[in-house]
């Protein structure tokens, strides 16, 4: 059974850092691409960015150069580090596999973890 839990969300000032954290289970976990895909408040769900099983990494024009995606396949662990936070990043952030390139159409989602950029 795929499980995916989402931690380290929180309220941060516009320009600050989060580190997210999603802990995986179920399933081999070296063997798949994962993503990062978020919901802002009255708004559908949006791709934010993926890791693929060579560690390339792939992001959404708006997070690129602030956010950086990375895995520890050991810890069976993938991160979302989010710098220059900006309050249009203000949503909830889910951990997903099995995502359509670059949609956030996926077939496993955790729990969401909040992120809410406000002064």
């Amino acid at each position: 059974q795929v499980q995916l839990v989402e931690s380290g969300g929180g309220l941060v000032q516009p320009g600050g850092s989060l580190r997210l954290s999603c802990a995986a289970s179920g399933f081999t976990f070296s063997s798949y691409g994962m993503n990062w895909v978020r919901q802002a408040p009255g708004k559908g769900l949006e791709w934010v960015s993926t890791i693929d099983i060579r560690r390339s990494t792939y992001y959404e024009d708006s997070v690129k150069g602030r956010f950086t995606i990375s895995r520890d396949n050991a810890k069976n662990m993938l991160y979302l580090q989010m710098n220059s936070l900006k309050p249009e990043d203000t949503a909830l952030y889910y951990c997903a596999r099995d995502c359509r390139f670059r949609s956030a159409q996926c077939s496993y989602r955790g729990q969401g973890t909040q992120v809410t950029v406000s002064s």
